[in-house]
C-alpha cells in the first residue's frame, strides 16, 4: 500500500490502472449495447440520452463498492443523427430539439463512457435505425458502414509501434523495430484508400487523442484528413492509452457548424473570477460531478440555470464548448471510437464498439489495394500463451474422450 510519501504509479505498468480501465470499459460496452437497442425509428433522442446516463449511473454503483474512489462519466450519452459529426445531446427545455426523433434508415452515432478513478473508457458506435436489427442493409448505407468498419480496423493496426509484433529471426525483428512509424500524412493516405473503395470520404479533422488519468485530450494526437490550421503531434508508444476515432461520410467529408445549441462542455484548467451566481453554481456542480470530463447541460441540476450560467464560463475560458458540427453536404456520416492500451504484446481494447457482422451489409464494392489488405491481415496482439494452454487442455480432454469411447 502506498504511503503518503510514495507517489502512486498511475501508468499502465500498474495492474490496478488496467483493472480500472477494464472495469470502466465493461460498463461502457454494456450500456452501449443497451442504448443501441433503443435507437429505433420514432424514438426521441433526448429520452435515449437520459436513459443511457441512468444506466451508466446504475452500473457504476455495482463496482468498487465501499472504496474511496471517484466513479462517474467519461462522456455523457450522446445520440447523433445522420449528418451530424460531433456528439449530440439535446435538452428537455429546448422544445424543438427535445422533439427530435430518429428517422428510419439513418445511421445513428452513439457515444458514451464511464470512468473509474479518472481512467475513462469512451466508446462510439454507428447503427442503422431500423425496426428489425437483423435486416440486411444494402446500398449506400452498406457502403458507409463497411468503409467505416475497415478504416477502423486499419487505423487500429496503424497504432502499433513498428516491429512490436514482428516474427522471424532476431535480425528481421530488429529491422522491423528500426522502421519509422507511419507519418500522419501516410495514415490519412491509407485510410482515404479504404474510404474511396466504397465511394466514401474521410471526415475532415477526425482526431485520435492520447488518454491519461482525468485527461481525454493529452499531449499527443493523430489528425486524419486535417483541415486548415489543424495538425497532429506525436506517435503512439508502448505504455499509452488512446481514444482512436474514425469518421467516414457519404459526402465530401467537409464539415460545417450546425445551428443546434451547444450543450456539450468540458472543464478546463483555467481559473476566472465568475461574476454571475448561476455561473459559480454550475462551475461548482461540474467540479464535483464531472471533474475535467465532458458533460451535458442536460445532466446538471437546473437546465435553465445551466443555459444562462454556462455563457460566462465559456467566455472566461473556464469551460470548453464542443460546437455541434455536421457534414457540409448534409450527407450521412458514420463514426467509431475505441479506447485502447498499447502494451508490449500489442493492442488491448479498453472499450470498443461491437464487431460488425459484415455478412449483414451487401455491396458490390470492395478493397483491392494490396498494401491495405496486407495490413488488415495482421493481428492486433500476439498470442500470449493463455489461449494456447486452453486449446491444449481442450485437445487433451478430447483425446481422453476418444480413448474412453474406444474402450
Amino acid at each position: 500500500m502506498a504511503t503518503e510519501n510514495q507517489e502512486i504509479d498511475y501508468t499502465l505498468n500498474n495492474p490496478d490502472t488496467l483493472t480500472k480501465y477494464k472495469t470502466a470499459a465493461q460498463i461502457s460496452e454494456k450500456v452501449l449495447a443497451d442504448v443501441s437497442k433503443l435507437c429505433v425509428p420514432g424514438a426521441k433522442i433526448v429520452d435515449i440520452c437520459e436513459k443511457g446516463d441512468k444506466l451508466i449511473e446504475e452500473e457504476l454503483t455495482k463496482v468498487f463498492r465501499g472504496k474511496k474512489i471517484t466513479k462517474g462519466f467519461s462522456h455523457p450519452t450522446t445520440v447523433s443523427p445522420a449528418a451530424f459529426v460531433t456528439p449530440y445531446t439535446p435538452l428537455k427545455t429546448d422544445e424543438k430539439e427535445a422533439a427530435v426523433e430518429i428517422q428510419a434508415g439513418e445511421p445513428v452515432k452513439i457515444q458514451l463512457g464511464a470512468q473509474i478513478d479518472g481512467f475513462g473508457s469512451i466508446v462510439c458506435d454507428t447503427v442503422i435505425a431500423q425496426e428489425k436489427s437483423e435486416d440486411v442493409v444494402e446500398g449506400r448505407n452498406a457502403d458507409l458502414m463497411l468503409a467505416t468498419h475497415y478504416a477502423n480496423e486499419l487505423m487500429l493496426r496503424l497504432m502499433l509501434p513498428p516491429g512490436l509484433l514482428a516474427q522471424g529471426t532476431e535480425e528481421e525483428k530488429a529491422k522491423a523495430a528500426a522502421a519509422k512509424a507511419p507519418t500522419q500524412a501516410k495514415i490519412t493516405s491509407l485510410l482515404e484508400k479504404v474510404a474511396k473503395s466504397y465511394d466514401c470520404n474521410l471526415v475532415e479533422s477526425t482526431t485520435s487523442w492520447l488518454f491519461d488519468r482525468n485527461e481525454i485530450e493529452g499531449k499527443k494526437k493523430i489528425v486524419i484528413a486535417p483541415g486548415e490550421s489543424t495538425k497532429g503531434e506525436g506517435v503512439p508508444e508502448i505504455g499509452e492509452a488512446w481514444g482512436v476515432e474514425i469518421g467516414v461520410s457519404l459526402g465530401s467529408g467537409k464539415v460545417k457548424q450546425f445551428e443546434q445549441r451547444t450543450t456539450l462542455h468540458r472543464r478546463t484548467a483555467n481559473t476566472y473570477a465568475l461574476k454571475r451566481p448561476s455561473s459559480r453554481k454550475i462551475l461548482s456542480e461540474v467540479q464535483k460531478k464531472f471533474g475535467t470530463f465532458p458533460f451535458s447541460l442536460r445532466q446538471l441540476e437546473d437546465e435553465r440555470d445551466a443555459k444562462s450560467g454556462v455563457i460566462e464560463c465559456v467566455r472566461g475560458n473556464v469551460f470548453r464548448q464542443y460546437e455541434v458540427t455536421g457534414d457540409k453536404d448534409n450527407s450521412p456520416v458514420a463514426r467509431l471510437l475505441t479506447t485502447i492500451a498499447i502494451t508490449k504484446n500489442g493492442i488491448t481494447k479498453l472499450g470498443a464498439p461491437p464487431a460488425l457482422d459484415v455478412s449483414k451489409f451487401k455491396t458490390d464494392k470492395k478493397i483491392v489495394d494490396e498494401e491495405i489488405l496486407k495490413i488488415l491481415e495482421q493481428p492486433l496482439a500476439r498470442n500470449t500463451g493463455k489461449n494456447k494452454k486452453k486449446n491444449k487442455k481442450k485437445k487433451a480432454a478430447k483425446k481422453e474422450d476418444e480413448e474412453s469411447d474406444e474402450e
